[in-house]
């Protein structure tokens, strides 16, 4: 037998573990946070929606006297209220009133009248009793005399409505704001602290004019003096209508 030959020992080569692959982590990391973001902003996106729409609901609507709703102010296909239309003339002094009313209430009587361009004044006087009379008044604002007529028409309205509350002379029964008449009245009943008469008074305001009809009689002998309040308030009112309405056509 021959010698073996010795075994030489084996050398395993030494292999390192391999480095991570540069960049992987990080672009997953991106792409996670980009998918965060994206469903973030998707999220605040239907929050607004939503409450957009729950504000659009809210929103108050105006409902007018025919029941017809109108959209809020400054919404789409809403529109500006057309401006309102002033008067610019006077009727005639003793034109606003018809011969048969006058008749009713002041009886065979005589009249006065004087007017300019801003004021007008029409009295109707009964030949039977000095205490008894009709008297129409009118004030305009003409547009062509000031750029607010309606303005100045409610100034001097409120001040006619503040010095009714403190009237020399006279004793007050009635002072109250009066419905139906123009834009806005009140009527005011009152008895003369110097004469036996009473009066029943009518003060209205319709766009840019101002007129005021007074009824007089003669106050029940022996009797209250506010026994004939309604009498002479309706027949203030009555006329008041009427001048109302020829107002409307200047």
């Amino acid at each position: 037998m021959g010698l073996r030959r010795p075994v030489e020992p084996f050398h395993r080569p030494y292999s390192g573990p391999e480095p991570p692959q540069p960049g992987r982590r990080p672009r997953r990391l991106i792409a996670l946070l980009a998918a965060a973001v994206a469903l973030a902003a998707a999220a605040v996106a239907v929050v607004l929606v939503v409450s957009g729409q729950r504000d659009e609901a809210a929103a108050p609507r105006r409902t007018p006297p025919d029941g017809r709703s109108q959209p809020p102010p400054g919404s789409a296909g809403g529109s500006p209220a057309p401006a309102q239309r002033v008067i610019s003339a006077l009727p005639a002094p003793c034109g606003t009133v018809a011969a048969s009313t006058v008749e009713r209430a002041v009886p065979k009587a005589t009249r006065r009248q004087s007017a300019n361009s801003t004021l007008t004044t029409c009295t109707y006087s009964s030949t039977g009793s000095a205490f008894r009379w009709l008297r129409v008044e009118a004030h305009l604002y003409a547009p062509g005399d000031t750029a607010t007529p309606v303005q100045d028409a409610e100034g001097y309205y409120d001040a006619q409505w503040a010095q009714a509350h403190d009237a020399p002379l006279v004793r007050t029964v009635t002072l109250e704001r009066q419905q139906g008449i123009g834009d806005e009245a009140y009527r005011w009943f009152k008895t003369d602290e110097g004469q036996p008469t009473v009066v029943g008074q009518v003060t209205a305001r319709v766009r840019n004019a101002v007129f005021t009809v007074s009824y007089s009689e003669q106050a029940p002998r022996g009797g209250r003096r506010d026994a004939r309040e309604r009498a002479c308030l309706d027949t203030a009112a009555a006329v008041a209508r009427e001048v109302l309405t020829a107002l409307n056509h200047f």
